[in-house]
Order: C-alpha cells, then sequence, then structure tokens
C-alpha cells in the first residue's frame, strides 16, 4: 500500500477505516510521576483497542517517551526511532494524542510529517482529528501546532515566574528528602541526629577519604546506614549544605 494508492482512495469517498493499515502509536509525558504514568498506561490501553475495534487496521507496535519535554525532538529517543521505522516501510499510519504530544515547535511538527509522507507514512492526531493523508491537513496542523508552541512558551513564563516568587520569599526549591534537614513551611531547619552524619562525611573527605567507595564503607558501618557512593557525592556536591 503506497501513499498516492491510500491518497487517492480517500479522494474517491472512501474511509480511512476501511483502508487495509499497518498502525503504530506515539505516547509522551514531559514528567515522570505515578500520576502521569497512570496516563501513560491508559493511553496505550486506548490506542490498543482504538486499532483492535477496526477490522482493516494492524498494530504494529507503539514508541513511548517517558519524562521528556516535547520542546526539543532530539531528545526523545523512541520519537526518532519511530521516525526512522516509518523510512523502513514498518507502518502506514502513527496514531497520537494530539499535536502537542508529537511536538510543541511548528516547525519540527511539519518537518517531520512532512518527512514521513515522503516515506508514505501519514500521522493521525486523535483529539484534534487531523490526518496528515488529508488535503487540509498543513494548514491545521500548523494553526495546532503554533497554538502548542505558545502554550508551551506561557507555561515556561509561568514556572519561571513560580520559581522567582518562591526564591524571592525565601522559599526552598526542591524535594524534603534532604538528610540533615527537613522543611518546615519552605525552610530549611537542622535535624542533629541527621547533621552528625553529614559533618561527618564532610570532615572524612577532607582529611584525604575522597575515594567514594571508601568514604561510604566508613559511613555506611559507623551509621549503620545503606547509603551508596552516589548518595555520599550527592551530598558532597549539593549547595545546600554550604
Amino acid at each position: 500500500m503506497i501513499f498516492l494508492n491510500i491518497k487517492e482512495q480517500l479522494k474517491m469517498g472512501k474511509n480511512i477505516y476501511e483502508i487495509p493499515l499497518k498502525v503504530c502509536f506515539y505516547a509522551r509525558v514531559s514528567t515522570i510521576n505515578e500520576i502521569q504514568k497512570t496516563s501513560i498506561l491508559n493511553q496505550v490501553d486506548y490506542f490498543r483497542k482504538y486499532v483492535k475495534n477496526i477490522s482493516n487496521w494492524i498494530l504494529i507496535s507503539g514508541y513511548i517517551d517517558y519524562g521528556i519535554s516535547g520542546k526539543e525532538v532530539n531528545n526523545r529517543k523512541n520519537f526518532l526511532k519511530m521516525i526512522n521505522d516509518a523510512k523502513n516501510g514498518k507502518f502506514d499510519l502513527i496514531l497520537t494524542k494530539s499535536v502537542s504530544r508529537f511536538a510543541r515547535n511548528t516547525i519540527d511538527s511539519i518537518k517531520y510529517t512532512e518527512t514521513l509522507l515522503e516515506n508514505n507514512v501519514g500521522v493521525y492526531f486523535l483529539n484534534d482529528n487531523i490526518n496528515t493523508f488529508y488535503s487540509d491537513s498543513e494548514f491545521r496542523l500548523t494553526l495546532m501546532a503554533s497554538i502548542a508552541q505558545d502554550e508551551l512558551r506561557k507555561l515556561s513564563e509561568s514556572v519561571k515566574f513560580g520559581l522567582n516568587q518562591s526564591i524571592q520569599r525565601g522559599i526552598v526549591l526542591g524535594n524534603n528528602n534532604i538528610l540533615g534537614y527537613k522543611k518546615n513551611n519552605g525552610k530549611l531547619k537542622i535535624v542533629n541526629s541527621e547533621a552528625i552524619i553529614v559533618k561527618d562525611i564532610y570532615n572524612l573527605f577532607l582529611n584525604n577519604t575522597n575515594n567514594y567507595n571508601k568514604l561510604t564503607k566508613i559511613i555506611n558501618e559507623k551509621y549503620k546506614k545503606n547509603f551508596d557512593s552516589t548518595t555520599i557525592k550527592r551530598i558532597l556536591t549539593n549547595p545546600k549544605y554550604k
């Protein structure tokens, strides 16, 4: 099934669901947490059921990027793998939730959908009801991609503003899991029983125990802990201990 054949069938009034197609899906979330892990599972389940209900379609594979921003395509390994597989003729159509899930950069959206079409592969943005096999898709895709790009810019500005406001109020950013401290209304309070361990780590390091594995072993044996060398290194390089 070549691209012109699919396009000609659509021009003749045939429905996309009536054409035999090899299909894959692409899903992405920008941060890793339990809610968004559940979101990915829901997306995957949705795509599988969606394809299963269409007798002429065969689900070939799925591509998922976890904890990756949509702003830069180069960071999305599975997205790029999908593009490469498309060039090798592994499928005819990509299903994705929306333009903003595919790319939040207008240039990238157009660039990759055009590349895919050159390789006889269409993209169906389900929420936006845009199918790149149709002739009116480029204008609609440009419009939706521009909106998604502007939303990303506004979100970035909002996050930066929130961070700056927190800093101005003296609120400590980051999570609460920091040895030697506990957070109280955004302020760091010293936990003396843990602070002793932190001071010992620094003292040992300054007294030539600068081998992380050796230092970790000493601390674990002395305080009955189960730290690894990465944790010790993180403590030694954390500016909050200054």
